[in-house]
């Protein structure tokens, strides 16, 4: 017979889940409903809202109160929150006061979470960085399972290889940018530094082999994995004459537009790319710079399309 602060915490677990019947609850329980009545009168006495609804799809549930009551999560869940923290912690939510109360929250988690989970959160803390935000991008999310994200992590932890899609490679860092994954790792297939999107990764699988390391390809892995994506991660790149030094574009663009390289003082060529033309279009515009587009044709043709519209809309000058 299990103890009742061991039923309450399970009867609670169930109510946050969805709604119950009393008959359900009393065979998951082991109970009658007698002592089923009991368990959630002395929820409500804790503060917990149990709300009863009569019906033939009626039942026990969870509701609204006036104050905060404490809540149960299962596994995935503690993990899924506690590594959500984390990178809200570490890429910071420009929020007032909201940054303090997440590193509080984040701290209360893990000191009551077990060995076991503290271990995956802590692998995948210690083993991502947070590329930096970008405002007006429309590109379409890319989820990658958390297991998935676990097992890369635990391999960077213990500097073992990894195999995909009958590659191997070695992992070094997890960089987590606009709701993308990427992992940045050394083929051993063709010898080189890659930022490869985890997403696009089929079974993702340790081999166990350790391997030594190597020298990072740079200090900042982050700009290392905004400069692949924007030189070939995209499904549209293009290549762009800014006419502007070097420096002044590297100043007011994002880092995560594109790599500026120098022609000369008055000119600088930006290579830049996305999943549609129309957000290349967004990131020229906002340039605020004069600018000539190399290629691909078929931005060239977006944006004369844009041009004529801009140009019909304006009344012209008295």
């Amino acid at each position: 017979m299990t103890s009742t602060t061991t039923r309450l915490l399970r009867l609670l677990s169930l109510l946050q889940d969805h709604t119950h019947t009393g008959r359900e609850l009393a065979e998951r329980l082991a109970v009658t409903d007698r002592t089923l009545r009991q368990d959630i009168a002395r929820l409500r006495e804790l503060g917990y809202p149990v709300h009863a609804e009569r019906g033939p799809i009626g039942g026990y549930r969870l509701g609204q109160g006036a104050n905060m009551p404490p809540l149960l999560l299962d596994d995935e869940e503690a993990v899924a929150v506690a590594v959500s923290m984390g990178l809200t912690e570490n890429g910071s939510t420009g929020v007032a006061d909201i940054d303090a109360t997440v590193t509080r929250a984040l701290a209360k988690l893990q000191r009551i979470m077990p060995k076991r989970l503290q271990h995956k959160v802590n692998a995948l803390r210690s083993t991502t960085e947070v590329g930096p935000a970008v405002t007006g991008g429309r590109e379409p999310d890319a989820p990658v399972p958390a297991e998935t994200l676990t097992t890369i992590a635990t391999a960077i932890r213990g500097a073992t290889t990894l195999r995909a899609d009958g590659h191997e490679f070695e992992p070094y860092r997890l960089i987590s940018w606009q709701r993308r994954w990427f992992l940045v790792a050394y083929s051993l297939e063709n010898h080189t530094w890659r930022a490869l999107p985890v997403a696009d990764l089929p079974a993702v699988e340790r081999t166990g082999r350790a391997f030594a390391a190597r020298a990072l390809p740079e200090e900042n892995l982050v700009a290392f994995v905004l400069r692949e994506v924007a030189s070939t991660g995209w499904k549209v790149h293009a290549r762009v004459t800014v006419l502007e030094s070097a420096d002044t574009v590297i100043a007011r663009i994002n880092p995560t537009v594109g790599v500026v390289e120098p022609i000369d003082d008055a000119s600088c060529l930006l290579l830049t790319g996305a999943d549609k033309l129309e957000t290349i279009a967004i990131y020229l515009s906002m340039l605020m710079m004069d600018f000539r587009v190399d290629g691909p044709p078929e931005l060239v043709a977006h944006l004369r399309t844009l041009a004529r519209r801009y140009a019909a809309a304006t009344p012209p000058q008295l």
